[in-house]
């Protein structure tokens, strides 16, 4: 969100020590920044932190966040600009005048009020001199607590008096000359700081009497200078959402009873409520996190599928994933919301571990329910062979092939033929297979990629349904397959990798359903809080990997 519907050119952020106006005013640049305007962000306070919130090392000129597109900061050191100060107004009159002059008059700019006068120099130079700024849309002012802030607005009318009255001697800033020449300067920053239309004053606070307090106060003082542009933050605004947690009821409730006693100078002034994140606010994602409220997350359900799954009334539906994402509980509802739309389902599956019985429960009607049994397949398998290839062989020869059909490899390969006729049913009606894990499911795959291969090198000796199992799965119309994975690094991780593998076969999942997620449900309970935060990385992940993704809530 943005503080204010039509920013003025110059914002200052000012208020109590520990209030959050560094967070406000780089959470506000950055805003701005990202609606394409140029900023420049300046901190005022000797013991700024603004390289450390926005992770960029600053000086005392404009330096690029690279994070950030069209956004610079910079940090006015106090010493040093005292520094160059003294050097600006003693250094002409080195070698003219004697030597003990010269140590008068740095003596003279030795004091804190030179180094409060030449940090000013700086706040004046960006403030009354359009011309120093002038490539940035917006410049942008973190102060110093509140003292040191209202000392420098207090300086443009008091030194512009100030030189007004004297037309000469010396100052604890040194020669009134020097200083008379930077009088339009002043001057240009005074009518800046009055002028509504150019500035505006922004007062941050916390939700606690002492800070609100202190925000009055330098409401008045600002109102006394002509400031009268000023509008109000509250910042860290707590919510208790566990009405059970006594502590975090306690917090809220202060926070009312600070809001409802606010003074009511504040009260009449615009303001602007920011929640208390559960994290620090340093780095630029964090900052965005302050004034852009979470995002309205599109959460599509699993029934948004359906129309497009269903729509050739027939064809295979695959669920594959890490083990234990929940491809069987996935494949069950989708075979149950087809059932729902009036259409019969095989529902099978090719893991060696099925449990899609005990998953379902009561049985379903209109799913017919199956597994690849590997012992099965088999052992079928193996009797056809020594009943083809074994029946003329002699009793060595039968023998021989009797061990080698014993191979791991017959499984594999009595499975996928298994596998291939399954899948050949999807011409009459729907299948949806659970298939068994990731690495698996890939042999399975590398297998067709080797049966097809060698379907076109034998001119077609492979059983029909194995020749048409390749050409099905990269079909689109014809196979749909599902990707399950859990908000959690590891299994979303290894989704990508499985489909980066399909990928190279030419076989292109048709959408991701991030199962188990805790984004759709309100939590309470802080450890589930935390970890519902942080599924939100999980999501983006995927939906820059799919245009379709759906998410499945926590169930028991």
């Amino acid at each position: 969100m943005a503080l204010f519907e039509h920013p003025p050119r110059h914002l200052f952020f000012t208020g109590k020590g520990g209030v959050g106006k560094t967070s406000v005013a780089c959470a506000t640049a950055i805003s701005l920044a990202d609606e394409g305007l140029r900023v420049l962000l300046v901190s005022t306070d000797p013991a700024s932190n603004l390289d450390e919130v926005l992770e960029t090392p600053l000086n005392s000129a404009p330096t690029p966040i690279l994070a950030v597109a069209n956004l610079a900061a910079m940090n006015i050191d106090p010493e040093a600009a005292a520094l160059a100060y003294r050097e600006k107004v003693v250094g002409p009159y080195r070698g003219v005048l004697p030597l003990a002059a010269i140590r008068s008059m740095e003596e003279q700019l030795s004091g804190a009020c030179t180094t409060e006068i030449a940090a000013f120099d700086e706040f004046s130079r960006i403030l009354g001199d359009p011309a120093t700024t002038t490539q940035f849309d917006h410049v942008l002012f973190d102060t110093a607590p509140t003292g040191h802030t209202l000392r420098l607005l207090e300086l443009p009318a008091a030194w512009t008096g100030f030189l007004e009255a004297n037309v000469g001697g010396t100052s604890c800033l040194g020669p009134l000359a020097g200083l008379q020449a930077q009088q339009a300067l002043y001057d240009a920053s005074r009518k800046t700081l009055i002028d509504g239309e150019k500035t505006v004053l922004v007062l941050v606070s916390r939700p606690e009497r002492t800070a609100l307090r202190e925000a009055e106060r330098t409401r008045e003082e600002l109102a006394h200078l002509g400031l009268t542009r000023v509008e109000v933050v509250l910042n860290a605004l707590f919510t208790a959402t566990d009405r059970d947690d006594p502590i975090a009821v306690a917090l809220e409730e202060r926070g009312h009873a600070a809001l409802a006693a606010i003074p009511e100078g504040l009260r009449h002034q615009p303001i602007q409520k920011l929640p208390l994140l559960p994290f620090g606010l340093v780095g630029i994602a964090a900052l965005r996190a302050l004034l852009t409220p979470p995002p309205e997350v599109t959460l599509p359900s699993l029934d948004t599928l359906l129309p497009a799954l269903a729509a050739q009334g027939h064809g295979v539906i695959l669920t594959m994933g890490k083990g234990g994402v929940g491809k069987t509980s996935v494949a069950i509802e989708v075979a149950r919301q087809l059932v729902q739309l009036g259409h019969a389902v095989h529902l099978t599956t090719t893991d060696p571990a099925a449990h899609v019985v005990d998953t379902m429960g009561e049985p379903v009607a209109g799913i017919r329910v199956s597994r690849i049994d590997p012992v099965v397949e088999t052992q079928a398998y193996a009797a056809e062979v020594l009943k083809t290839a074994g029946a003329g062989l002699d009793p060595a020869g039968r023998a021989l092939l009797e061990e080698d059909l014993r191979s791991p490899c017959t499984e594999e390969i009595a499975v996928f033929r298994a596998f291939a006729r399954i899948v050949d049913q999807g011409q009459e009606g729907f299948v949806v297979i659970d298939t068994a894990p990731t690495g698996h499911t890939l042999l399975l795959l590398d297998a067709a990629e080797s049966y097809h291969r060698e379907v076109l090198r034998t001119a077609g000796q492979a059983p029909p349904e194995v020749q048409r199992l390749l050409p099905r799965l990269r079909d689109p119309l014809f196979t749909r397959i599902l990707l399950v994975t859990l908000p959690e690094a590891t299994p979303v991780h290894e989704a990508a990798q499985l489909q980066r593998d399909l990928a190279r076969a030419d076989i292109h999942p048709f959408a991701w359903v991030i199962n188990q997620s805790l984004l759709p449900l309100k939590v309470t309970d802080p450890v589930l809080v935390q970890r519902r935060s942080q599924e939100t990385r999980y999501h983006q992940e995927v939906a820059a990997l799919s245009q379709r993704v759906v998410v499945l809530p926590w169930k028991a």
